[in-house]
């Protein structure tokens, strides 16, 4: 088995783990609704990279990875350690993952400069 497969298997369990937590445990007013994009994992298994969006539109990621990234890392990694059974639990960073966001802002250009096509045009 390979270090960067096990990587792997690792980031999505934590990735389910910690979807979990976000949801049942984090009773913080201020954590508003996150969605999990990627855990990604280190090889050796000691850091971790988590990805999110805020939704609607991403108004609120720098101050969601600002709370993420304080006290609420140090609490959603010490409930993972036990919920996972790992020797240590990888050390969490929390990154606003703007993609979507971008994605929304390319297709709109693209729509507004290029006007869609119709389904019927005989292309095949």
């Amino acid at each position: 088995m390979s270090e960067g497969a096990r990587a792997e298997r690792v980031g999505a369990e934590l990735l389910r783990e910690l979807a979990t937590l976000l949801r049942t445990e984090v009773r913080d007013p201020r954590v508003g609704p996150v969605t999990l994009q990627e855990v990604r994992v280190s090889r050796d298994l000691a850091h971790a990279k988590v990805y999110f969006t805020c939704f609607p539109l991403d108004e609120c990621g720098e101050a969601q990875e600002q709370m993420l990234n304080g006290s609420l890392a140090a609490f959603l990694r010490r409930a993972l350690s036990q919920r996972v059974r790992l020797r240590t639990v990888p050390e969490l960073r929390f990154i606003h993952d703007t993609s979507v966001r971008d994605g929304e802002r390319l297709s709109a250009l693209i729509d507004s400069v290029a006007p869609p096509r119709e389904q019927g045009d005989g292309d095949s």
